[in-house]
């Protein structure tokens, strides 16, 4: 499996002041869509984190995102595992493929992929 990269989700109520926050560690805001918001290091873009009001078009707000070559091979991967799914395979209208995974600790993984 292809991973691209792996991104924290932080939750925030305040994204400004969150975006303002992790700017003083050198973060730069890269994409806003309103209730998420990521933002990657300035010295090295690849280095990212997303801060999240809610997810409003899926039924949870996950705690990771981790981009892959090949969305559909994932999902069959962790369907065949017997992985709780907490969101079905899904195309968003910002450019994405992904679904939602719990991890064995509960914690809710967002896998994407580009199209």
């Amino acid at each position: 499996m292809q991973v691209r990269r792996a991104v924290p989700n932080v939750r925030s109520s305040a994204l400004p002041r969150s975006a303002e926050f992790y700017g003083v560690l050198g973060f730069e805001e890269v994409m806003d869509h309103g209730w998420i918001v990521t933002l990657a290091s300035t010295e090295n873009p690849a280095v990212q984190l997303t801060l999240v009001t809610g997810d409003p078009t899926a039924p949870v707000t996950p705690d990771l995102s981790i981009e892959v070559g090949d969305v559909d091979a994932a999902y069959a991967a962790m369907r065949e595992r017997g992985a709780e799914i907490a969101h079905p395979p899904t195309d968003e209208e910002w450019g994405v493929r992904r679904f939602f995974v719990r991890d064995p600790n509960g914690t809710v993984v967002n896998v994407l992929g580009h199209r």
